[in-house]
């Protein structure tokens, strides 16, 4: 058995970056961004008005001040002229500031009858105009690698950005393996339960901007499995769930072995999951993942969660931790690293009850992971533990 980091080490050296696209902005959220990209214009690109008011000459400005309204400057409709002495324009937020003015009185604190305003007292002396690039100018960058959130699109638009380099998307092919699977709407045998691992996993990497494959389910021959193995051709990554253990039908590393594939490591000290395996296979990377249905999901998010970071040019690191006081003590831990199911709030984080690799119900109420090290001794309220966010 090899360490969690040991383990992370070896899958960044079967990936890589993969290859960067040029996808429309609308298609663009959620994706990383593989290029810096430089603003093609300045924000705002004139001076502008953040109030509704009067731009008048600010050497001007002072109570019971007298100005003679000469036109109007609207968003998307700047005023032409010129402001000159006891001159005012109607303007508008976000309108440009017409030439000669540098002052915006608030259209509070101003009285108008017909073409003539008066300035009431009590004037402010904030000029209510946003300077030309404010927000940014042309040629400031967004750099990456970063994956882009609602905001960063919003800004790419102002920009003027409409096509943006992003990394390919991972795909993934999902193979669970055994006869005692069937497919969620099937009707199980007496002796079959539903497969959870894979629409579990496939959700995840989702969220992480992958593509899964849902294969068909591997049955436990080494024929039916190299059939399913065959058809991941294409994909950048081969997932497998269940059959990498060493009872009798499990026969993921020897078929596998057979196919060609270059073994980097199998078995992790870690609770859950202690059997995985990873390796290289006709060049495309392969991970083989327990079975049983929590392990392979918090495998998930210890391991493929780096992984396709990875893949995405986001850097190699393994899950953000951070600390928080425990809310509830912990016993012991024994020799593997171990994962803990965990529920975390805004006093703490404590353990989600029973901590059995098959216990979906108990996963789900589970916000958060606490890792604890080999031979951690009991821990007591209010000490910290390292946490893993779900």
């Amino acid at each position: 058995m090899i360490p969690v980091a040991q383990a992370l080490d070896h899958l960044f050296a079967l990936v890589g970056p993969l290859a960067c696209e040029t996808v429309p902005l609308r298609r663009a959220h959620g994706r990383v961004l593989a290029e810096t990209v430089l603003a093609q214009r300045t924000q705002p690109p004139f001076a502008a008005s953040a109030m509704d008011g009067y731009a008048v000459k600010s050497a001007e400005v002072e109570t019971d001040a007298l100005f003679k309204v000469i036109g109007e400057s609207a968003a998307g409709h700047g005023f032409a002229g010129t402001v000159g002495a006891g001159q005012a324009v109607r303007i508008f937020t976000g309108a440009p500031v017409p030439q000669g003015a540098d002052f915006v009185v608030i259209q509070e604190d101003v009285t108008r009858r017909g073409d003539l305003i008066t300035l009431n007292h009590g004037v402010g002396t904030a000029p209510n105009i946003r300077p030309a690039g404010t927000d940014f100018t042309a040629g400031t960058p967004m750099n990456a690698p970063r994956r882009l959130s609602a905001g960063d699109v919003a800004l790419l638009a102002a920009m003027n950005i409409a096509q943006v380099p992003v990394a390919r998307r991972p795909v993934v092919a999902l193979i669970s393996t055994g006869d005692e699977l069937v497919m969620p709407g099937e009707v199980p045998g007496d002796d079959q339960i539903i497969v959870s691992n894979t629409f579990g996993l496939a959700a995840l990497l989702e969220d992480l901007g992958a593509v899964p494959r849902i294969l068909p389910i591997a049955r436990d021959t080494p024929a039916a499995l190299r059939q399913v193995l065959t058809l991941a051709a294409g994909a950048d990554l081969i997932v497998t769930i269940g059959g990498a253990s060493v009872g009798d039908h499990d026969l993921v590393a020897d078929v596998a072995a057979e196919m060609g594939m270059r073994q980097s490591f199998y078995k992790v000290a870690m609770r859950p999951g202690k059997p995985l395996m990873a390796g290289m296979l006709a060049g495309v990377p392969m991970i083989g993942l327990p079975g049983n249905p929590v392990s392979a999901m918090v495998c998930g998010t210890v391991f493929l969660t780096p992984v396709i970071r990875a893949m995405q040019g986001l850097g190699e690191a393994p899950a953000p931790r951070r600390q928080m006081p425990l809310t509830a003590p912990l016993e012991a831990n024994g020799p593997r690293e171990h994962y803990m199911r965990a529920v975390a709030d805004t006093q703490g984080v404590a353990d989600a009850g029973r901590q059995d690799s098959s216990l979906l119900s108990v996963l789900a109420t589970a916000n958060a992971l606490i890792v604890r090290p080999p031979d951690d001794p009991a821990r007591d309220v209010g000490a910290l533990v390292d946490v893993i966010d779900l």
